[in-house]
């Protein structure tokens, strides 16, 4: 009898990272074991009789084998202790022990039967580990052993699947407290999917950049036995994502109680406040964290139970909200003060420097197993926590502590699963769940204070681009999200000689209400202008800008609010072919349909402007998705893998949400862009004061506002985002060349393509082209736009050019698309070391980054020297080059009590960055987000070096080689940030329980070795988003540029504290 190669052949070497290659359907939360039966001449038996026992539960299934002698078995648990015996009249019996089974995979065992003897049953025993693929794709599958040793300061299965080079966190993304980002081949992190024990739990709306509709991973990590990263994974079932989906499954309970507790904690004094000569003050705290879990049976063989539980009290740290760190000089700030009080009567809060929060999370599980036929499952869990956030925290940036908010939300979510096996040939999968989220944003010094305040041009001389910002953030004045989702699936798999049939189809009902209305209690901003510093403008109540958003014709924010529905029904079928004994192809087709009977509010003014209607919803949209997939078993040692299919999903709700929020007819924004005076030029009936209150203008105009205004809208041409994808991959096994090698090694290759069919983009509708006396719009060629279509009904304009107010959600002309490389070698040695060594390369373009939650903020978060017609450039998302290392140790100093040394590494190039001018009035877009153009010398018609700063060309050549780059506009993302370098370790040492079959473990785990050994080690900077400002730029009146104040060390970016920083956190366990 053999085992399928990567049940036996050097799989143990993958223990640090459990399996590299490809999984079949990741979002099924159960796997599969197959086989076929022969006689020692290769021949099929026929009738053999097969059972399939779960020693931990009781679970058993016996069936016998078809004419060819092959025999499948679906929805078996995952994990378990499983045992195969096949038995056969004139045959000697086989036994195979010790399987464990991972998420969607499929073990595939071959017995080859001799003949009967008179001796025992033949013992075989197998690995805890993956069996063979039945579909392919780029994945990494994580086992209970990796979850437990992984150095994961944040107990976050985003740390274990970091090991995947293809997968990198975005340390900014998650916000203060919350998780970072998960960036997959180089996409949007919207695009990803987290599923839990098959339930949907990433962040649906997509208000998160941390993929959780939390703030935190949104259940306890000692609740999960396994989890998996799918890139590209070819089998139907697998859908709502471009990127890559996360699957995890929850433990369960077995016919015996275990459990454990656990307890750790990190204070002021265990954190790094240094990073490459820049001090953070972390100020005084203490961080717990606790919890337990349980497993066993209610009814032996039959009702098993498991729960889990775990408490967070932290503090948060925001060392970079700090004068130094920002770059405002103390006399700046004290002078701010000063006024607030004095002038306005306002107390400035502070900077904090470390704020509280906490995070809960309950999930119970239910395993029934109602016969050797049918069995269901049931899971309910519960998260509820917070974090606060500085809203204004990019490089240039400080907020005072009233200008933070706290965000966070309560989940819960239930669901339900029943398997059955009709016939040896049929079985079937129903499940039913549900979530209910209400996420809870509110800012920390409350709605009665001021609105948001912004003085800008702050900081030394040469380096006056800094802002303080103070009073609530302008975009929780009226913030609220409610949603639920309920979900139907219907699976049957048919067996049918060599090839297993599935047919499926799926439902999800969105229920979404999203309050999200700006400027409720007005944005104030004050600039250095009329040869007064924005600092005396504050004091004298010279405003640059002032803007007021409310109701239109109530000025009740809530009447403002977007609630809809929508449903995307899916159906699927696949044919997985045995076609010979080495190669297994599956074959299936997707289709998503889309409907909903709730529509934006009808916006005629728009209508006559644009020719079509706002009011367009996503009724009646629809994406097919082939997919073909194969693995072919070249030898014993070498296995092939590939495909190609079509897969959508993964873009948020939020991006359809602004199209019911911003109609044109509900809300209304009052916005005075050409300057003014708070005590002359408006006035304050009653009691109101400004920036507590609103000035009675405003509310005038918005209450008066009966004419149809901006509006963002949906193309009606719009075609659901979708991406192709193309694999091929291999696994090796081999044994060192040498013999100080050793044995039992495991390499694995992949290459994978993506094409993006269809991208989503953020265009304006008002923009028009405008010439100068020469006819052309720029110096270089670029466009010049001003919002002149479309009246928005503001008292004023932004000088002569408003920006763009009507946006639209359509799809990219220009595509994008990724290549990615990765390599990744295995190896676990007799003396109790096992490490894994990996690397990815990435190459990603894409048209629109697609940044944000808000229409806007998606247009004009992008550099650009076209931002109507993007092209393609490097993914804001890529990570070119990435390294990683997972290595575990173990050895008993103390005979039977181990101490265990884990170590992960990472070695990872920048995320990539842009240059813009530091001009936002240029191309009269009110951003700085236009691209340099590099000047060909003094003598280059396009430039005037006389009025332009001495010297300014020799310094923009010698800035990261933009020398390379005269007489061209330079391209978005064509710069990468530093390399980062970043180990974490985890040490632990086993000691007895209290009983026996008890064990306790002390542990400490550092993050960030290398800054605790170093201050210059380990640093991560972030460059300022979206793009990074290099100089002034201005346009004489003979259409040339003149450029000026040229930014020293722009590139140097912001160092990331909460990444940069070293810290520690020691805890210990109780496991019984």
């Amino acid at each position: 009898m053999k085992l399928n190669k990567l049940l036996v052949a050097g799989t143990a070497a993958m223990a640090i990272t459990a399996a590299w290659g490809g999984s079949a359907v990741a979002q099924e939360t159960t796997s599969s074991i197959r086989g076929t039966v022969t006689d020692e001449s290769g021949a099929p038996i026929s009738g053999a009789s097969v059972s399939i026992i779960n020693e931990d539960t009781g679970f058993s299934r016996t069936l016998s084998t078809s004419g060819n002698g092959q025999f499948s078995v679906r929805n078996l648990p995952v994990g378990g202790n499983y045992v195969v015996i096949v038995e056969s009249a004139g045959f000697q019996g086989e036994r195979v022990e010790d399987i464990s089974l991972s998420i969607g995979d499929t073990t595939s065992l071959t017995f080859d039967l001799g003949e009967e003897t008179g001796g025992d049953t033949i013992i075989i025993v197998g690995q805890r580990t993956v069996g063979s693929e039945v579909a392919t794709g780029p994945s990494t599958s994580f086992g209970l052993e990796t979850l437990e040793t992984t150095p994961s300061i944040n107990r976050d299965i985003k740390d274990v699947v970091r090991l995947d080079p293809r997968v990198s966190l975005d340390a900014n993304a998650g916000g203060s407290g919350g998780t970072d980002g998960i960036l997959c081949a180089g996409a949007n992190p919207r695009y990803n999917s987290l599923t839990v024990d098959g339930l949907r739990l990433n962040d649906a709306f997509g208000l998160n950049s941390n993929g959780y509709p939390t703030v935190r991973i949104p259940f306890s990590y000692d609740a999960i036995e396994q989890v998996s990263v799918e890139l590209a994974p070819f089998g139907v079932e697998y859908g709502s994502f471009t990127a890559c989906n996360i699957n995890a499954v929850t433990k369960s309970g077995t016919n015996s109680f275990h459990g454990g507790i656990f307890y750790d904690f990190t204070n002021d004094s265990l954190i790094g406040d240094s990073a490459d000569g820049v001090d953070f003050d972390n100020g005084e705290f203490d961080d717990y964290r606790w919890g337990f879990n349980v497993g066993g049976p209610i009814i032996k063989d039959k009702l098993f139970f498991f729960a889990a539980y775990e408490k967070l009290k932290e503090a948060e740290l925001f060392g970079g909200n700090s004068l130094e760190a920002v770059g405002i000089t103390q006399a700046e700030y004290d002078e701010i003060v000063e006024i607030a009080r004095d002038v306005y009567g306002y107390e400035v809060s502070g900077l904090p420097n470390a704020l509280d929060a906490e995070d809960e999370k309950i999930l119970v599980k239910l395993d029934w197993n109602i016969n050797d036929f049918h069995r269901a499952s049931f899971t309910y869990n519960y998260n509820d926590g917070f974090t606060n956030d500085p809203s204004d925290s990019s490089g240039g940036q400080l907020s005072e502590l009233n200008h933070f908010y706290s965000r966070g939300g309560e989940l819960n979510s239930y669901s339900g699963s029943v398997y059955s096996d009709w016939t040896e040939n049929l079985s079937t999968e129903f499940r039913l769940s549900y979530i209910d989220f209400v996420n809870a944003v509110q800012p920390l010094g409350g709605l009665d204070q001021w609105g948001e305040v912004q003085i800008r041009n702050l900081g030394p001389a040469g380096d006056n681009n800094n802002t303080f910002y103070l009073g609530a953030d302008d975009s929780r004045h009226a913030n609220s999200l409610a949603y639920e989702l309920l979900t139907y699936k219907a699976k049957a798999d048919y067996q049918a000689g060599n090839h297993l049939l599935t047919f499926g189809i799926e439902r999800e009902e969105y229920d979404i209400f999203n309050l999200f209305v700006q400027e409720v209690k007005g944005e104030v901003t004050f600039e250095d202008d009329g040869g007064l510093s924005s600092i005396e403008n504050f004091r004298l109540g010279n405003y640059a800008d002032f803007i007021y958003e409310n109701a239109a014709g109530t000025n009740d924010a809530n009447d403002a609010a977007a609630a809809f529905t929508y449903e995307i029904t899916t159906a699927y079928i696949q044919d997985e072919w045995q076609a010979t004994d080495l190669l297994n192809i599956v074959a299936g087709i997707r289709a998503d349909f889309y409907t909903s009977d709730d529509k934006p509010k009808y916006n005629q003014q728009f209508h006559q402007t644009f020719g079509f209607r706002n009011d367009d919803n996503l009724d009646g949209k629809s994406v097919i998705q082939p997919r073909v997939g194969f693995t072919y078993d070249y030898s014993d040692n070498v296995l092939f893998r590939g495909g190609f299919g079509l897969f959508s999903g993964g873009n948020p709700n939020v991006w359809i949400s602004n199209n019911y929020s911003n109609n044109g007819v509900t809300q209304f924004e009052f916005g005075d862009f050409n300057g003014g005076n708070l005590f002359t030029d408006l006035t304050y009936s009653g009691d109101k004061r400004p920036f507590y209150d609103i000035p009675d203008e405003p509310i005038a105009a918005v209450a008066a506002a009966a004419v149809s205004g901006p509006a963002n809208a949906l193309d009606p041409d719009f075609e659901i985002p979708s991406e192709w994808k193309f694999n091929l991959g291999m696994t090796y096994d081999f044994d060192g060349y040498y013999d100080w090698m050793g044995p039992n090694y495991t390499l694995n290759l992949d290459v994978l393509y993506s094409k993006v069919k269809e991208a989503a983009v953020t265009k304006a509708l008002d923009y028009q082209l405008v010439y100068d006396a020469n006819g052309i719009t720029g110096p270089d060629g670029r466009p010049s736009y001003c919002a002149t279509l479309f009246d928005n009904g503001s008292s004023a304009s932004d000088d002569d050019c408003p920006r763009a107010n009507n946006l639209m959600l359509t799809n990219a002309s220009d595509k994008g698309d990724a290549f990615v490389i990765s390599a990744s070698l295995a190896k676990s040695h007799d003396f109790g070391l096992d490490w894994t060594l990996a690397y990815a390369y990435t190459d990603a373009e894409d048209a629109s980054p697609q940044t944000s939650s808000t229409a806007g903020s998606n247009f004009f978060n992008v550099a650009t020297f076209d931002p109507n017609n993007l092209v393609t450039a490097t993914s804001d998302y890529e990570i070119a080059h990435r390294f990683t290392l997972a290595a575990n140790y173990e050895k008993e100093f103390w005979p039977e009590y181990p101490t265990t040394f884990s170590l992960v590494g990472i070695l990872q190039e920048g995320l990539p960055y842009s240059y813009t001018f530091s001009s936002n009035d240029i191309y009269e877009d009110g951003s700085s987000r236009q691209l340099i153009y590099v000047p060909t010398g003094a003598n280059d018609p396009l430039f005037n070096a006389a009025a332009s700063d001495p010297g300014i060309l020799d310094r923009i050549y010698a800035t990261d080689g933009l020398g390379d780059y005269r007489g061209q506009i330079v391209p978005r993302n064509e710069f990468a940030a530093d390399w980062w370098t970043n180990f974490d370790l985890r040490i632990s040492q086993a000691l007895p329980g209290v009983f026996e079959d008890h064990s306790t473990e002390m542990f400490m785990i550092i993050e960030n070795v290398g800054n605790l050994l170093n201050d210059e080690w380990g640093v991560l900077r972030d460059t300022d988003f979206p793009a990074t400002d290099l100089f002034d730029a201005q346009i004489d009146a003979n259409g040339r540029y003149v450029y000026s104040n040229f930014i020293e060390d722009a590139n140097e970016g912001t160092i990331v504290d909460e990444a940069s920083l070293w810290s520690i956190r020691f805890g210990v366990k109780y496991d019984f």
